[in-house]
Formats: structure tokens, C-alpha cells, sequence
């Protein structure tokens, strides 16, 4: 269903007294089969943030980001998004079929949906090369994606996305299913894009690994609990109103730590 201006219901462009604003959600609700999902979600991504969206299983954030998507629209309330916005996604690596008969360079090839592979032209064939070559990945151009380890499937998919130019880049928990060196890597790599321009918006279980690398994070539980610096929003209060259990904060480096009650009592 669209409204009169042909936009889905509940979908509108964001005029030019936010032009700072790529995404806007305004009051915005989510049911899935009736049970709901978001409830009264109110968040503005402005050009140049760099968010984090903590919260447990099943606290919508990957529903948050279907609607930054523009793949799910809400059931109720209004999101906003800047005119002509270019928006590029990396998903779960869980939710993908590494059998799937395509080298690396396929796989990135594919974004451009307007023609299927063998029609790819030259041009597009040498920016794949490109953005493999930036992201360290190009000598795995020919290599079946399943031959790839959890580090290059992401960079894979973050060069697939890139190819789309991106304002804004969506990521879907970019540190699950890596190590802690290679967590490292990818978000000191997303801290480049940022710093070039790129407005970011993740999902993560991982607090402690964000802390020290995403300047603002938002607590969803159905809603948003608070949005802040790391250090306003990994607090016990606000930790145990968005996961639903005690936890302790501590300091380490100016920078804060989450630790459970149990492990924080043994400490």
C-alpha cells in the first residue's frame, strides 16, 4: 500500500529542514503475526554518526535495520529517509549459504542487480578489484566463498556493500563468529570508512568489544532504552533495564568494562 505522494504507508522523504538527516524513525511500532516486535522507536541517523545497537536476542535489532533497509515497513509510526539515500548492507554471516557456486569476485559483483554477471563490464570488474585490493582481500578474487575464513567472509561482504558507494552502511553483527584480532580489525577498518565519510549503523551482542571503538550506542529492548556515549549507556542501570539481567561496569583505561554479577564478585 503507498500514500497519495506514492511512498509505502508509513515511508515518507525527509524534507530539507533535516537535510542532516539520512534516517528518521518517529513512534515507530513492529508486529510480527500480531506479537510485537518495536514498540515507540523515535531514532535520527544524522550524516557522519557511527551507532552501535546493543541488546539481547530477540530485542528487534535486526528488525531495526530491515527498516533502515527499506525492506520492512512499520505497522505503525513514520520513517523518514533522505532523498535518493545509497545504502549498503553486510548481513549475519550465519544467514548465508557458503555452498552457493561463486567465487569472491562473483559474489560482489552481484549488488549490481540491474544485470546478472555475465554482462558485468570492464569498469565494474575493475572496481570489484578495487575495493578487494582495499580491503586486503584481492588475491582471494577466484576462491570459492567457502573457502573463506569468518575475517574474509565479512570483508567480502563489506566490499560488496561498498560497491554501492554507500552514505549510509548497515551492518548486521559484523564481529560474530570471529576472533578477537580480527574483531579488532574489522571495526578499526569501519572506523576508516567513518572517518572518510560513511554514516554507520551495526547490531552487536559484543559491549565490550564496541566500547572501545563506536563513539555512540543505542540500548534497544523493544525500545530504545538510551542513546549515548559507551559510557552513558553501559551503565548497571541502564544494562539491566535493556538485557534484563544485573551487570557490572568497570573501568579499564578510561574506557568501561562489562563483567556479570558473578564473575564481577569474584573479581
Amino acid at each position: 500500500m503507498s500514500d497519495v505522494e506514492g511512498h509505502p504507508v508509513g515511508v515518507v522523504p525527509l524534507d530539507g529542514a533535516r537535510s542532516r538527516s539520512l534516517l528518521r524513525l518517529d513512534s515507530v511500532d513492529v508486529a510480527y503475526d500480531g506479537a510485537p516486535v518495536l514498540r515507540g522507536v523515535d531514532l535520527d541517523l544524522r550524516q557522519g554518526d557511527f551507532v552501535g545497537v546493543v541488546g539481547p536476542s530477540g530485542a528487534g535489532k535486526t528488525t531495526l535495520l530491515r527498516l533502515a533497509l527499506g525492506t520492512l515497513h512499520p505497522s505503525a509510526g513514520e520513517v523518514g529517509r533522505a532523498r535518493g539515500l545509497r545504502v549498503g548492507y553486510v548481513p549475519q554471516l550465519e544467514t548465508v549459504s557458503w555452498t552457493f557456486p561463486v567465487t569472491v569476485a562473483e559474489c560482489v559483483l552481484m549488488v549490481r542487480s540491474e544485470r546478472w554477471l555475465p554482462w558485468s563490464t570492464r569498469a565494474e570488474r575493475q572496481r570489484v578489484g578495487e575495493v578487494l585490493e582495499r580491503l586486503g582481500i584481492a588475491h582471494l578474487a577466484d576462491r570459492h566463498i567457502r573457502e573463506l575464513s569468518g575475517g574474509q567472509q565479512q570483508r567480502m561482504f563489506l566490499a560488496r556493500a561498498l560497491l554501492r558507494e554507500p552514505q549510509l552502511l548497515l551492518l548486521d553483527e559484523p564481529t560474530s563468529g570471529i576472533d578477537v584480532a580480527t574483531r579488532h580489525e574489522m571495526l578499526h577498518l569501519l572506523g576508516h570508512l567513518h572517518d572518510e565519510g560513511t554514516t554507520i549503523l551495526l547490531t552487536t551482542h559484543d559491549l565490550n568489544g564496541v566500547a572501545a571503538h563506536v563513539p555512540e550506542l543505542v540500548a534497544l529492548h523493544g525500545t530504545v532504552v538510551h542513546r549515548g556515549r559507551p559510557q552513558e549507556v553501559m551503565t548497571p542501570a541502564v544494562l539491566e533495564r535493556t538485557f534484563g539481567a544485573p551487570m557490572e561496569v568497570l573501568e579499564h583505561l578510561g574506557m568501561p568494562v562489562v563483567l556479570d554479577r558473578k564473575r564481577a564478585e569474584a573479581t
